[in-house]
């Protein structure tokens, strides 16, 4: 090995310890109108207005949920961050009983086991993922009666899914930053394998109020 080319490789290792711990740039995950909807028998449809990196929502006592399968590359996604504002709010209510648990808005995390996402991730309904014996869902709030971070059960899911208040219901804008894996591991008891898709849902129905709010600038890390 020559004296110049003993000097240019640890040049090119160190370079390349540099850009391996670099932070990876969090994927966004765009609000367009692939996403689909399930709506609810003789329940008006909360509107979503799309608007690429935001969605903004109306609810008039109404309740539907829209839904996005994630691309392969985003299975692995262990952390989110988003902001979210609401101008015009619900009522605190019980999230944990069924019947009154109305929210400005939600955002659910869907996760299954590297088996059943190779099978039905990309291709799986909401409707399908909700009911699924495998998927296991975290849902974010922006509503409830209880104070920030409480955790609670899902009472729609069972013990596949968890609910965890970020905001009660009030109005203002925040940002939010969640760690999917610790809360994964915190409601289920285990670690989390593949997260497939990520729905959103906001409803007044129970209450005969009304939202107005918005989500914007939502990423996976």
């Amino acid at each position: 090995m020559t004296f110049a080319r003993s000097l240019a490789l640890p040049a090119a290792l160190v370079l390349g310890a540099v850009l391996g711990s670099l932070p990876t740039q969090a994927a966004p995950v765009l609000f367009t109108p692939a996403w689909k909807s399930l709506e609810f028998f003789r329940i008006p449809a909360t509107e979503y207005r799309m608007n690429g990196t935001s969605v903004e929502i109306t609810a008039r006592q109404s309740s539907s949920v829209i839904y996005t399968p994630l691309p392969e590359a985003d299975w692995q996604a262990r952390r989110a961050s988003w902001d979210w504002a609401v101008e015009k709010s619900v009522p605190p209510t019980d999230l944990s009983v069924k019947g009154g648990d109305d929210r400005n808005a939600a955002l659910y995390f869907v996760f299954l086991d590297r088996e059943t996402a190779g099978r039905i991730g990309r291709t799986a309904s909401i409707r399908k993922l909700l009911t699924s014996r495998a998927a296991r869902i975290l849902v974010y709030t922006f509503g409830g009666d209880r104070p920030a971070g409480s955790l609670l059960p899902n009472p729609y899911l069972g013990e596949r899914g968890a609910i965890i208040i970020r905001r009660p219901a009030m109005t203002g804008a925040f940002s939010e930053t969640v760690d999917l894996e610790a809360d994964f591991q915190r409601a289920f008891g285990t670690a989390p394998q593949a997260l497939v898709g990520i729905a959103l849902a906001a409803d007044s129905d129970n209450t005969d109020s009304e939202v107005i709010a918005s989500i914007s600038e939502l990423r996976l890390d």
